[in-house]
């Protein structure tokens, strides 16, 4: 598989996965059982999913008006919006990649 094979199939999964987490914290909540944690919702969002979160959020009317979740998902979205585009362009994409090489770099020893 190639890894924009491989990329592709995680980014469907991990929003397919978060959109069904923020499900099942809906359902959960109408039936006044253990809910999904924020940090979990936000931590799928941020592994990216911010995508299914923000779907989710719309299509379930879920979380729409919870400060400061809501505000911390369009974060996240905004975020992963800045990655793209440095990706996007080849300078700040090579250089993303050196930054990313001395940090692993310097976790080696």
């Amino acid at each position: 598989m190639s890894a924009q094979s491989s990329l592709i199939l995680y980014i469907t999964g991990i929003n397919l996965i978060t959109f069904a987490m923020f499900a099942w914290d809906k359902y959960t909540a109408i039936k006044g059982q253990w809910r999904v944690p924020e940090k979990t919702l936000l931590m799928l969002a941020l592994a990216g999913g911010s995508p299914g979160a923000i779907i989710a959020q719309q299509r379930l009317r879920h979380k729409t008006r919870k400060q400061p979740f809501r505000a911390r998902l369009l974060l996240i979205a905004g975020l992963h919006v800045l990655l793209l585009v440095a990706l996007a362009i080849p300078v700040s994409r090579q250089l993303m990649f050196e930054q990313l090489h001395l940090l692993l770099a310097s976790w080696e020893g």
